[in-house]
C-alpha cells in the first residue's frame, strides 16, 4: 500500500491514471461502477459491442439522468422501480450474488439509497477515453497492459458490516497487517475509503491473475462487462 487518496474529479481522475500508466505500463485499475447495461436493453436499442453502447450513454447520459425515463430507469420522485424482475440486472450481477449473498444494486437505479447507476452513467464515457488512450477494458478487450477491470467491493470483503465504523476497525485490525497507519485510520474513518484500500489490497494479493485473464467469448458478457472477482480468470 503506497496511498489511499480523494478529492479529484472524474476527469482528473483519468488523467492521473493514463500518467500513472505512463510509469508503470503493467498498471491495472479497478473502478466501481457498472461497464455497461443488461443485454435486454442494449439489443432493443441496436448495440451489438460496447463501444457503441459508451457512444450512446456519452450522447444521451445526463439526459437520462436528468428525465429517468422510466422504464427501466427509475428512484427520482415519482418514478417507481420497474417490474421487470432479472430483466433489471447483469448476468455478473446475479452471479455476483450467488457468491456473496448479495446483490449488486442495478445500474438503472439513478436516486434513492445506494445508487450506482449515476456512477456508472458518468463512469462510462471516462472508459472510453481510457480505451481511446490504450487502455484495455476487461472482458471487452484481450487483457493487455495497462488494464481495467470491474470491481464490486464486497466481493473482497465476507459479511462486514462496511457501515459501521467498529466493525470496519476490527475487519482492517484483523485481516489487513500490510498497509499505511494513514490508509488505516482513513479506512475506518469512512466507508468509502474502506471499499477502496480492501479492493487494492485484494487486487495486490491476486496480480498473477490478470495475467490469465482472457477476452469474454459469450455474446451477453461481450456486451454486458463482467465483475473481476478473485478465481475467475474467464467469463
Amino acid at each position: 500500500m503506497v496511498r489511499l487518496e480523494n478529492g479529484r474529479s472524474r476527469d482528473e481522475i483519468a488523467d492521473h491514471l493514463m500518467e500513472e500508466a505512463a510509469r508503470d505500463p503493467r498498471f491495472v485499475v479497478g473502478l466501481d461502477f457498472a461497464f455497461s447495461f443488461p443485454a435486454g436493453f442494449l439489443r432493443k436499442r441496436a448495440h451489438r459491442r460496447v463501444g457503441t453502447v459508451w457512444d450512446e450513454v456519452e450522447a444521451l447520459g445526463e439526459e437520462w439522468l436528468a428525465h429517468c425515463p422510466s422504464p427501466p430507469f427509475w428512484g427520482k420522485p415519482g418514478k417507481k422501480k420497474p417490474a421487470l424482475g432479472d430483466a433489471l440486472f447483469r448476468a455478473t450481477d446475479l452471479a455476483a450474488a450467488e457468491k456473496t449473498g448479495r446483490r449488486p444494486l442495478s445500474v438503472f437505479q439513478i436516486g434513492g439509497v445506494g445508487t450506482v447507476g449515476v456512477g456508472s452513467i458518468r463512469g462510462m464515457p471516462v472508459l472510453k477515453r481510457l480505451r481511446k488512450n490504450g487502455f484495455s477494458v476487461w472482458p471487452f478487450d484481450a487483457p493487455g497492459s495497462p488494464l481495467v477491470v470491474e470491481i464490486w467491493p464486497r466481493v473482497f470483503m465476507g459479511e462486514v458490516r462496511k457501515s459501521d465504523l467498529a466493525a470496519r476497525r476490527r475487519y482492517l485490525e484483523a485481516d489487513h497487517s500490510d498497509m499505511l497507519d494513514s490508509a488505516r485510520a482513513d479506512a475506518v474513518g469512512s466507508d468509502d475509503a474502506f471499499d477502496s484500500l480492501v479492493s487494492a489490497l485484494a487486487m495486490y494479493r491476486h496480480r498473477g491473475e490478470f495475467r490469465r485473464l482472457s477476452r469474454a467469448e459469450d455474446r451477453v458478457t461481450r456486451l454486458e462487462g463482467a465483475i473481476w472477482r478473485p478465481g475467475v480468470v474467464q467469463q
